[in-house]
Protein backbone atom coordinates (compact mmCIF):
# COMPACT_ATOMS: atom_id res chain seq x y z
CA UNK A 1 0.00 0.00 0.00
CA UNK A 2 1.29 3.62 -1.19
CA UNK A 3 2.26 5.97 1.50
CA UNK A 4 2.10 9.66 0.19
CA UNK A 5 3.23 12.71 1.49
CA UNK A 6 3.50 16.11 0.81
CA UNK A 7 6.80 18.08 1.63
CA UNK A 8 5.56 20.44 -1.09
CA UNK A 9 6.50 17.79 -3.37
CA UNK A 10 3.79 14.99 -4.04
CA UNK A 11 5.58 11.82 -3.38
CA UNK A 12 4.22 8.28 -3.63
CA UNK A 13 6.15 5.82 -2.07
CA UNK A 14 5.89 1.82 -1.80
CA UNK A 15 6.60 -1.43 -3.79
CA UNK A 16 5.58 -1.45 -7.19
CA UNK A 17 4.08 2.49 -7.24
CA UNK A 18 5.74 3.43 -10.83
CA UNK A 19 2.82 1.57 -11.88
CA UNK A 20 0.24 4.27 -11.33
CA UNK A 21 3.15 7.26 -13.25
CA UNK A 22 0.32 7.71 -16.11
CA UNK A 23 -2.03 8.14 -13.48
CA UNK A 24 -0.19 11.07 -11.96
CA UNK A 25 1.18 12.40 -15.20
CA UNK A 26 -2.97 12.67 -16.38
CA UNK A 27 -3.47 14.40 -13.15
CA UNK A 28 -1.38 17.05 -13.69
CA UNK A 29 -2.86 17.83 -17.37
CA UNK A 30 -0.16 16.04 -19.19
CA UNK A 31 -1.06 14.81 -22.47
CA UNK A 32 2.35 14.57 -24.10
CA UNK A 33 5.19 13.57 -22.15
CA UNK A 34 9.05 13.70 -22.84
CA UNK A 35 10.23 10.33 -21.02
CA UNK A 36 14.05 11.91 -19.78
CA UNK A 37 16.55 9.07 -18.92
CA UNK A 38 19.28 7.44 -19.91
CA UNK A 39 21.00 4.24 -21.79
CA UNK A 40 21.97 2.54 -19.00
CA UNK A 41 18.17 2.67 -17.59
CA UNK A 42 16.99 1.63 -20.62
CA UNK A 43 19.09 -1.16 -21.08
CA UNK A 44 18.03 -2.41 -17.40
CA UNK A 45 14.41 -2.54 -18.94
CA UNK A 46 12.81 0.02 -16.24
CA UNK A 47 11.51 2.13 -18.23
CA UNK A 48 9.33 -0.25 -19.93
CA UNK A 49 6.58 -0.59 -16.85
CA UNK A 50 6.74 3.28 -16.95
CA UNK A 51 6.28 3.78 -20.51
CA UNK A 52 3.07 1.06 -19.85
CA UNK A 53 1.67 3.01 -17.48
CA UNK A 54 1.43 6.45 -19.97
CA UNK A 55 0.19 4.58 -22.40
CA UNK A 56 -2.59 3.12 -20.53
CA UNK A 57 -3.61 6.62 -19.21
CA UNK A 58 -3.24 7.57 -23.17
CA UNK A 59 -0.38 9.78 -22.68
CA UNK A 60 1.67 10.03 -25.66
CA UNK A 61 5.41 9.34 -25.04
CA UNK A 62 8.53 10.31 -26.23
CA UNK A 63 11.81 8.45 -24.90
CA UNK A 64 15.37 11.07 -24.81
CA UNK A 65 17.89 9.12 -23.22
CA UNK A 66 20.38 11.28 -24.50
CA UNK A 67 21.91 12.43 -20.46
CA UNK A 68 25.69 11.77 -19.14
CA UNK A 69 26.53 10.60 -15.84
CA UNK A 70 27.38 14.45 -15.00
CA UNK A 71 24.98 16.01 -17.71
CA UNK A 72 26.26 18.83 -19.87
CA UNK A 73 24.81 22.02 -21.21
CA UNK A 74 24.62 20.11 -25.02
CA UNK A 75 22.71 17.25 -23.34
CA UNK A 76 20.24 19.73 -22.55
CA UNK A 77 19.94 21.28 -25.44
CA UNK A 78 19.33 18.14 -27.14
CA UNK A 79 16.79 17.42 -24.68
CA UNK A 80 14.81 20.63 -24.97
CA UNK A 81 15.25 19.73 -28.73
CA UNK A 82 12.85 16.62 -28.48
CA UNK A 83 10.27 18.40 -25.90
CA UNK A 84 9.64 20.36 -28.75
CA UNK A 85 9.59 18.61 -31.59
CA UNK A 86 7.03 15.86 -29.61
CA UNK A 87 5.02 19.15 -28.47
CA UNK A 88 5.45 17.76 -25.11
CA UNK A 89 2.92 19.89 -22.57
CA UNK A 90 5.36 17.76 -19.29
CA UNK A 91 7.89 15.79 -18.54
CA UNK A 92 8.68 12.27 -16.22
CA UNK A 93 12.22 12.07 -15.24
CA UNK A 94 13.44 8.01 -14.68
CA UNK A 95 16.29 7.51 -13.61
CA UNK A 96 19.32 8.84 -10.81
CA UNK A 97 20.25 12.24 -10.19
CA UNK A 98 21.75 12.96 -13.66
CA UNK A 99 18.39 12.29 -15.42
CA UNK A 100 16.19 13.74 -12.87
CA UNK A 101 18.56 17.09 -12.90
CA UNK A 102 18.70 17.28 -16.81
CA UNK A 103 14.76 16.64 -17.11
CA UNK A 104 14.38 19.69 -14.80
CA UNK A 105 16.75 21.77 -16.91
CA UNK A 106 14.74 20.70 -20.25
CA UNK A 107 11.48 21.40 -18.45
CA UNK A 108 12.79 25.25 -17.61
CA UNK A 109 14.25 24.95 -21.48
CA UNK A 110 11.06 25.36 -22.71
CA UNK A 111 10.03 28.16 -21.00
CA UNK A 112 13.43 30.57 -21.19
CA UNK A 113 16.82 30.86 -23.62
CA UNK A 114 18.20 32.93 -21.08
CA UNK A 115 21.80 31.51 -20.19
CA UNK A 116 23.04 29.27 -17.76
CA UNK A 117 25.38 30.92 -16.77
CA UNK A 118 22.68 34.30 -15.52
CA UNK A 119 20.59 31.48 -13.82
CA UNK A 120 23.54 30.32 -11.97
CA UNK A 121 22.32 30.12 -8.22
CA UNK A 122 25.77 31.53 -7.19
CA UNK A 123 25.03 34.89 -9.06
CA UNK A 124 20.94 35.32 -7.95
CA UNK A 125 19.83 33.72 -10.94
CA UNK A 126 16.69 31.65 -9.04
CA UNK A 127 14.70 35.21 -9.91
CA UNK A 128 15.09 34.86 -13.78
CA UNK A 129 13.35 31.44 -13.51
CA UNK A 130 9.92 31.56 -14.73
CA UNK A 131 6.71 30.51 -12.64
CA UNK A 132 4.97 28.19 -15.22
CA UNK A 133 7.94 25.71 -15.89
CA UNK A 134 5.87 22.40 -17.36
CA UNK A 135 4.79 19.74 -15.05
CA UNK A 136 7.41 17.10 -13.80
CA UNK A 137 7.17 13.84 -12.57
CA UNK A 138 10.51 12.32 -10.91
CA UNK A 139 10.71 8.66 -10.72
CA UNK A 140 14.50 7.90 -8.77
CA UNK A 141 16.13 4.36 -10.08
CA UNK A 142 18.99 5.39 -7.21
CA UNK A 143 19.29 6.61 -3.57
CA UNK A 144 21.58 9.64 -3.53
CA UNK A 145 21.13 12.86 -4.89
CA UNK A 146 17.16 12.82 -4.07
CA UNK A 147 16.91 14.99 -6.52
CA UNK A 148 12.95 14.09 -7.11
CA UNK A 149 12.11 16.35 -4.01
CA UNK A 150 14.99 19.06 -4.91
CA UNK A 151 14.72 22.46 -6.12
CA UNK A 152 18.08 22.21 -8.41
CA UNK A 153 19.33 21.14 -10.85
CA UNK A 154 23.43 20.78 -11.76
CA UNK A 155 24.86 20.78 -15.02
CA UNK A 156 28.22 21.38 -16.44
CA UNK A 157 28.68 24.40 -18.31
CA UNK A 158 30.29 24.74 -22.18
CA UNK A 159 31.98 27.99 -21.68
CA UNK A 160 33.93 27.32 -17.77
CA UNK A 161 33.53 23.66 -17.90
CA UNK A 162 32.16 24.18 -14.15
CA UNK A 163 28.84 22.57 -12.61
CA UNK A 164 26.66 25.40 -11.78
CA UNK A 165 23.48 24.46 -9.65
CA UNK A 166 20.07 26.12 -10.96
CA UNK A 167 18.15 26.39 -7.87
CA UNK A 168 14.23 27.58 -8.01
CA UNK A 169 11.10 26.60 -6.01
CA UNK A 170 10.00 26.74 -9.98
CA UNK A 171 11.83 23.40 -9.98
CA UNK A 172 10.38 21.04 -7.61
CA UNK A 173 9.01 17.90 -9.28
CA UNK A 174 4.67 18.19 -8.77
CA UNK A 175 5.41 14.30 -8.15
CA UNK A 176 7.61 12.14 -6.93
CA UNK A 177 7.57 8.32 -7.52
CA UNK A 178 9.74 6.26 -4.81
CA UNK A 179 9.48 2.45 -5.96
CA UNK A 180 12.34 0.58 -4.16
CA UNK A 181 11.14 -2.20 -7.22
CA UNK A 182 13.31 0.46 -8.92
CA UNK A 183 16.80 0.28 -6.98
CA UNK A 184 17.11 -2.92 -6.97
CA UNK A 185 18.99 -3.73 -10.27
CA UNK A 186 21.73 -1.33 -8.44
CA UNK A 187 25.09 -2.79 -8.06
CA UNK A 188 26.45 -3.24 -5.21
CA UNK A 189 29.14 -0.01 -5.71
CA UNK A 190 26.97 2.07 -7.16
CA UNK A 191 24.67 1.40 -4.30
CA UNK A 192 27.66 2.47 -1.87
CA UNK A 193 27.96 5.63 -4.20
CA UNK A 194 24.74 6.68 -3.80
CA UNK A 195 24.00 5.75 -0.51
CA UNK A 196 27.54 7.95 0.42
CA UNK A 197 25.56 10.77 -1.65
CA UNK A 198 22.78 11.23 0.46
CA UNK A 199 24.79 10.59 3.61
CA UNK A 200 27.05 13.73 2.15
CA UNK A 201 23.71 15.90 1.97
CA UNK A 202 22.78 15.23 5.54
CA UNK A 203 25.84 15.63 7.33
CA UNK A 204 26.54 18.75 5.32
CA UNK A 205 23.55 20.42 5.54
CA UNK A 206 23.46 19.66 9.55
CA UNK A 207 26.60 21.57 9.76
CA UNK A 208 26.19 24.11 7.15
CA UNK A 209 26.00 27.63 8.91
CA UNK A 210 22.45 29.00 9.69
CA UNK A 211 19.43 28.33 11.91
CA UNK A 212 16.87 25.32 9.97
CA UNK A 213 15.29 23.85 12.76
CA UNK A 214 13.45 21.33 10.27
CA UNK A 215 16.42 20.91 7.88
CA UNK A 216 18.31 20.10 11.01
CA UNK A 217 15.85 17.49 12.55
CA UNK A 218 15.21 15.68 8.84
CA UNK A 219 18.85 15.44 8.30
CA UNK A 220 19.77 13.67 11.42
CA UNK A 221 17.13 10.98 11.00
CA UNK A 222 18.85 10.58 7.30
CA UNK A 223 21.71 9.95 8.96
CA UNK A 224 20.51 7.55 11.21
CA UNK A 225 18.43 5.60 8.68
CA UNK A 226 21.69 5.25 6.16
CA UNK A 227 23.64 4.13 8.73
CA UNK A 228 21.58 1.34 9.73
CA UNK A 229 20.23 0.50 6.18
CA UNK A 230 23.29 1.23 3.43
CA UNK A 231 25.43 -1.87 4.82
CA UNK A 232 22.52 -3.95 4.16
CA UNK A 233 21.66 -2.43 0.50
CA UNK A 234 25.36 -2.99 -0.22
CA UNK A 235 25.51 -6.72 0.83
CA UNK A 236 21.76 -7.95 0.00
CA UNK A 237 19.91 -5.59 -3.14
CA UNK A 238 17.15 -7.80 -3.10
CA UNK A 239 16.31 -6.44 0.71
CA UNK A 240 13.40 -4.01 -0.56
CA UNK A 241 13.19 -3.03 3.17
CA UNK A 242 17.10 -1.51 3.48
CA UNK A 243 16.20 -0.12 -0.33
CA UNK A 244 13.32 1.63 0.49
CA UNK A 245 14.97 2.55 3.74
CA UNK A 246 17.50 4.53 1.72
CA UNK A 247 14.99 6.08 -1.03
CA UNK A 248 13.72 7.62 2.07
CA UNK A 249 17.18 8.84 3.45
CA UNK A 250 18.12 10.44 -0.03
CA UNK A 251 14.74 12.19 0.07
CA UNK A 252 15.33 13.68 3.45
CA UNK A 253 18.79 14.78 2.31
CA UNK A 254 17.46 16.23 -0.68
CA UNK A 255 14.66 18.54 1.34
CA UNK A 256 17.48 19.29 4.45
CA UNK A 257 20.05 20.81 1.98
CA UNK A 258 17.48 23.60 1.41
CA UNK A 259 19.80 24.77 4.34
CA UNK A 260 23.28 24.35 2.54
CA UNK A 261 25.68 22.18 1.56
CA UNK A 262 29.28 22.75 2.17
CA UNK A 263 33.29 22.01 1.25
CA UNK A 264 32.62 18.88 0.48
CA UNK A 265 30.73 19.23 -2.29
CA UNK A 266 32.27 22.28 -3.35
CA UNK A 267 35.18 19.78 -3.72
CA UNK A 268 33.35 17.03 -5.20
CA UNK A 269 32.08 19.03 -8.06
CA UNK A 270 35.06 19.78 -10.10
CA UNK A 271 36.14 16.04 -9.61
CA UNK A 272 33.41 15.12 -11.63
CA UNK A 273 33.73 18.05 -14.30
CA UNK A 274 36.95 17.54 -14.80
CA UNK A 275 37.92 14.19 -13.96
CA UNK A 276 34.69 12.09 -14.74
CA UNK A 277 34.24 10.96 -10.99
CA UNK A 278 30.88 9.80 -10.12
CA UNK A 279 29.71 12.59 -7.89
CA UNK A 280 28.59 10.50 -4.67
CA UNK A 281 32.00 8.69 -4.93
CA UNK A 282 33.58 12.12 -5.22
CA UNK A 283 31.84 13.47 -1.87
CA UNK A 284 32.81 9.90 -0.31
CA UNK A 285 36.29 10.33 -0.82
CA UNK A 286 36.60 13.76 0.03
CA UNK A 287 34.61 13.70 3.14
CA UNK A 288 36.90 12.31 5.67
CA UNK A 289 39.05 15.12 5.63
CA UNK A 290 36.42 17.90 5.32
CA UNK A 291 34.75 16.42 8.88
CA UNK A 292 38.56 16.79 10.48
CA UNK A 293 38.51 20.26 9.14
CA UNK A 294 35.08 21.05 10.29
CA UNK A 295 35.83 20.23 13.86
CA UNK A 296 37.38 23.41 14.68
CA UNK A 297 33.87 25.16 13.62
CA UNK A 298 31.15 22.65 14.50
CA UNK A 299 32.55 19.80 16.98
CA UNK A 300 29.46 19.11 18.79
CA UNK A 301 27.73 18.67 15.77
CA UNK A 302 30.10 16.89 14.33
CA UNK A 303 30.21 14.50 17.81
CA UNK A 304 26.69 14.11 17.30
CA UNK A 305 27.11 13.38 13.56
CA UNK A 306 30.01 10.45 14.75
CA UNK A 307 27.58 9.37 17.18
CA UNK A 308 24.60 8.13 14.64
CA UNK A 309 27.27 6.43 12.36
CA UNK A 310 29.05 4.44 15.22
CA UNK A 311 31.87 6.69 16.97
CA UNK A 312 32.63 7.36 20.28
CA UNK A 313 32.84 11.25 21.92
CA UNK A 314 36.51 11.79 21.13
CA UNK A 315 37.38 14.49 18.86
CA UNK A 316 38.49 13.07 15.54
CA UNK A 317 36.46 9.91 16.16
CA UNK A 318 33.57 10.92 13.13
CA UNK A 319 36.00 11.29 10.43
CA UNK A 320 37.44 8.04 11.60
CA UNK A 321 34.01 6.26 11.62
CA UNK A 322 33.16 7.39 8.04
CA UNK A 323 36.30 6.18 6.90
CA UNK A 324 35.97 3.11 8.16
CA UNK A 325 32.04 3.13 6.80
CA UNK A 326 33.45 3.66 3.42
CA UNK A 327 36.13 0.95 3.57
CA UNK A 328 33.01 -1.69 5.11
CA UNK A 329 31.04 -0.52 1.98
CA UNK A 330 34.02 -1.42 -0.26
CA UNK A 331 34.78 2.15 -2.03
CA UNK A 332 38.09 2.92 -2.87
CA UNK A 333 40.79 4.38 -0.40
CA UNK A 334 41.12 7.71 -2.00
CA UNK A 335 41.50 10.08 -5.16
CA UNK A 336 44.71 8.37 -6.06
CA UNK A 337 42.81 4.89 -5.93
CA UNK A 338 40.84 6.06 -8.76
CA UNK A 339 43.05 7.88 -11.19
CA UNK A 340 43.43 11.58 -9.86
CA UNK A 341 46.74 12.98 -10.55
CA UNK A 342 47.98 14.79 -7.73
CA UNK A 343 49.23 17.41 -10.36
CA UNK A 344 45.47 18.06 -11.29
CA UNK A 345 44.94 19.18 -8.07
CA UNK A 346 45.85 23.13 -7.77
CA UNK A 347 43.23 23.60 -10.63
CA UNK A 348 40.66 21.43 -9.03
CA UNK A 349 41.17 23.79 -6.32
CA UNK A 350 40.50 26.85 -8.11
CA UNK A 351 37.35 25.01 -9.43
CA UNK A 352 36.37 24.42 -5.76
CA UNK A 353 36.79 27.73 -4.81
CA UNK A 354 34.66 29.29 -7.22
CA UNK A 355 31.64 26.39 -6.21
CA UNK A 356 29.29 28.21 -4.04
CA UNK A 357 28.39 25.54 -1.90
CA UNK A 358 31.91 26.06 0.56
CA UNK A 359 30.01 29.36 1.65
CA UNK A 360 27.79 27.69 3.80
CA UNK A 361 30.95 25.59 5.04
CA UNK A 362 30.76 26.00 9.04
CA UNK A 363 34.41 26.89 9.01
CA UNK A 364 35.09 29.68 6.01
CA UNK A 365 37.83 27.86 3.44
CA UNK A 366 40.25 29.52 1.10
CA UNK A 367 41.20 28.46 -1.75
CA UNK A 368 44.38 26.89 0.20
CA UNK A 369 42.16 25.09 2.78
CA UNK A 370 40.65 23.53 -0.27
CA UNK A 371 43.99 22.04 -2.02
CA UNK A 372 44.79 20.98 1.50
CA UNK A 373 41.69 18.86 1.96
CA UNK A 374 42.12 17.29 -2.16
CA UNK A 375 45.93 16.38 -0.58
CA UNK A 376 44.30 15.08 2.97
CA UNK A 377 41.64 13.72 0.61
CA UNK A 378 44.50 11.42 -1.63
Amino acid sequence: MAAIWNFPTRIVFGLGESQRTGEEAASLGIQRALLVTDTGVVSAGLTDGVLTSLSRSGIKVHTFAGVDSNPTEQNIEDGANAYAAHRADGVIALGGGSPIDAAKLIALRARTDRPFEELDDAVGGGRYVPSDVPPLVALPTTAGTGSEVGRSGVLTLRSSHRKTVIFSPHLLAKVAILDPELTRSMPPRTTAATGFDALTHCIESYLARGDHPMADAIALSGIDLIAKHLPLAVTDGNNLEARGAMMKAAMMGAVAFQKGLGACHSLAHPLSSECGLHHGLANALCLPAVLRFNQRGAIERVLHVGLLVGADAREGACAEAVLAFRTELGLPAGLRAVGVDPSLLPRLADLAFEDACHRENPVPCTRDDLLGLYQAAL
